[in-house]
C-alpha cells in the first residue's frame, strides 16, 4: 500500500475544496477549573464509567497550549480547523475570551475557524430530556455568534446527535449515563429542535454558511433472510434516517413522528431550516442482523439483548486498534446513496470527521486508512456527489470519551505526562498531500 501511494498520487480535488482537521473541546481543552461542570465531568467521576479511570480535567491542555497547536495546523497546511466551543466554558466568567484568542490565532495563521457549537459536553445544569434546553441552546449560540461572527464564516450547530442520544441516553455508555432505550427518543427530537433554533439564531447574526455534523454509515444486512433484512432496515432508520429525514425532508420516518414530544408538525418546520452544507462523520459501515437474544459488546459499546437488532462483525476486512472495520468503499456507497435518497434536497456535503485509532508515531496504518478514504471520497465526486470538504479526525491524540486515553486518533502524538506534541508519520504524509493539491 505505501509503495503504491508513493507512485500513485492522490487525485486532484476541485479548486476551493476545503481541507481540514477536527477536534472537540472536552477531549482536548483541559482547564476544567476555568469552566462550569458538564455532564461528562459528573460521568467520569463515577467509578467504572471510563475504562482507564481517567478524566478530561487536563486532557491536552489546549486552552493553555493553543498557540503551539495553531502552529501545528499552519505547518500542516490545512485550510480550516474544526473545533468545538464548550458551552460550559462560555457560561463561565470570561469563558468566551479563550475562543476570541483562538480564532484570532487561527486567522493570523491563515487557517479558517470552523466552530461546532455542541459536541456532547452539555452543562451539568441542563438536560436534553427537557424541551427548554433547546431554547437555552439558541440563546447560547446567539452569544457566541455575536462575539465571533466577525471572523467566523462557517458554523456547525451540533455534532452527532445520534451517538449522543444512543450512547448517552439509550444505552448509558456515555454521559449522562442513562439507559432509557427507546424512551430516549425525546433527546433526539430536542437536539434536532435545538439545531433548527440555532440555525435561526445564526442567520439573525448574519451567518451565511451553516451546517450540522451527523454520523452516518451504510447498513449491511447480515444475510438476505427476512429477519435480518428487517433488523437492518430498522437500524438504518434509527441511526441514519431518524436524523437526516427531519433535516432534509422536514419529516420523520414513518412511525417515529408520533413518538416525539410536543407539537411535532410545528417543530419540524424549525428543524428543517435550510442548510448551506450537510456535514457527515464517516467511520465504517455496520453489519446488522436479527436479535440474537444475548447481550454483546461491539466496538466498545454494550448492546442489550432486548434491542430489535444485533450488530455483527464484518468479515474479511482489516480493523483499527479500536476494532472498527476499515471499509473505504463504504464512504463512496454512503455518499452516492444519500444523493439517490435525498436528491436536490441534499445540500453540498462536507465530510466533517473521518479517522482511525492506531498506536505509534510511525503510523503507516493511518496513512493507508486516510489514503483509501480520500480516494473513496474522490470516487463519490466523480459519481456526481457535490462534496465540498474533508476533515480528518483528529489533529491531536485526546480523551476518547469512555475509552479514556487508551485510543489514539491523532495526527500528532501527545505524551499525557509531559503534554509534548510529536507529529506522526501521518501528519507528514497529509502535509505532502495538501501541498500537492495546491
Amino acid at each position: 500500500m505505501i509503495r503504491r501511494m508513493a507512485t500513485d498520487p492522490i487525485p486532484q480535488f476541485p479548486a476551493g475544496f476545503l481541507w481540514g482537521v477536527s477536534t472537540s473541546a472536552h477531549q482536548i481543552e483541559g482547564a476544567a477549573d476555568e469552566r462550569e461542570p458538564s455532564v461528562w465531568d459528573a460521568f467520569t467521576a463515577e467509578p467504572g464509567r471510563v475504562k482507564d479511570g481517567s478524566t478530561a480535567a487536563v486532557a491536552c491542555d489546549h486552552v493553555h497550549r493553543y498557540p503551539e497547536d495553531v502552529a501545528l495546523l499552519a505547518d500542516l497546511g490545512v485550510d480550516a480547523y474544526r473545533f468545538s466551543v464548550s458551552w460550559p466554558r462560555v457560561r463561565a466568567d470570561k469563558g468566551l475570551d479563550f475562543y476570541d484568542r483562538l480564532v484570532d490565532g487561527l486567522c493570523a495563521a491563515g487557517v479558517r475557524p470552523v466552530p461546532t457549537l455542541f459536541h456532547w459536553d452539555l452543562p451539568a445544569a441542563l438536560d436534553w430530556l427537557d424541551r427548554d434546553t433547546a431554547a437555552r441552546f439558541a440563546e447560547y449560540v446567539s452569544v457566541v455568534a455575536e462575539r465571533l461572527g466577525d471572523r467566523v464564516q462557517k458554523w456547525i450547530t451540533i455534532n452527532e446527535p445520534a451517538e449522543h442520544t444512543l450512547l448517552g441516553h439509550a444505552l448509558g455508555t456515555h454521559a449522562p449515563g442513562r439507559q432509557l432505550l427507546f424512551d430516549a427518543l425525546p433527546v433526539a427530537h430536542h437536539q434536532l429542535l435545538a439545531h433548527g433554533l440555532a440555525v435561526r439564531a445564526l442567520r439573525a447574526a448574519g451567518a451565511t454558511d451553516i451546517g450540522i455534523a451527523n454520523s452516518h454509515g451504510p447498513t449491511w444486512p447480515a444475510s438476505r433472510e427476512q429477519a435480518d433484512l428487517e433488523a437492518a432496515d430498522f437500524y438504518d432508520v434509527l441511526l441514519n434516517r431518524l436524523f437526516a429525514d427531519p433535516l432534509l425532508l422536514g419529516e420523520y420516518p414513518a412511525g417515529l413522528g408520533e413518538l416525539m414530544p410536543g407539537d411535532v408538525a410545528s417543530d419540524l418546520k424549525v428543524i428543517a431550516e435550510p442548510l448551506d452544507f450537510y456535514g457527515i462523520n464517516y467511520y465504517a459501515p455496520t453489519r446488522v442482523g436479527a436479535p440474537q437474544g444475548t447481550e454483546i459488546e461491539f466496538g466498545g459499546v454494550r448492546m442489550p439483548a432486548e434491542l430489535p437488532f444485533s450488530v455483527r462483525e464484518i468479515e474479511g476486512v482489516t480493523t483499527t486498534d479500536f476494532g472498527w472495520p476499515v471499509v473505504p468503499e463504504g464512504l463512496t456507497e454512503l455518499l452516492t446513496g444519500f444523493r439517490e435518497r435525498y436528491g436536490d434536497r441534499l445540500p453540498p456535503v462536507v465530510i466533517t470527521e473521518n479517522g482511525c485509532s492506531y498506536e505509534g508515531v510511525d503510523d503507516q496504518e493511518r496513512i493507508a486508512y486516510l489514503d483509501g478514504h480520500i480516494r473513496a471520497l474522490h470516487r463519490a465526486l466523480e459519481a456526481g456527489v457535490d462534496v465540498r470538504g474533508y476533515f480528518v479526525w483528529s489533529l491531536l491524540d485526546n480523551f476518547e470519551w469512555a475509552e479514556g486515553y487508551a485510543r489514539r486518533f491523532g495526527l500528532v502524538h501527545v505524551d499525557y505526562e509531559t503534554l509534548v506534541r510529536t507529529p506522526k508519520a501521518s501528519y507528514g504524509w497529509l502535509r505532502d498531500v495538501l501541498r500537492a493539491q495546491r
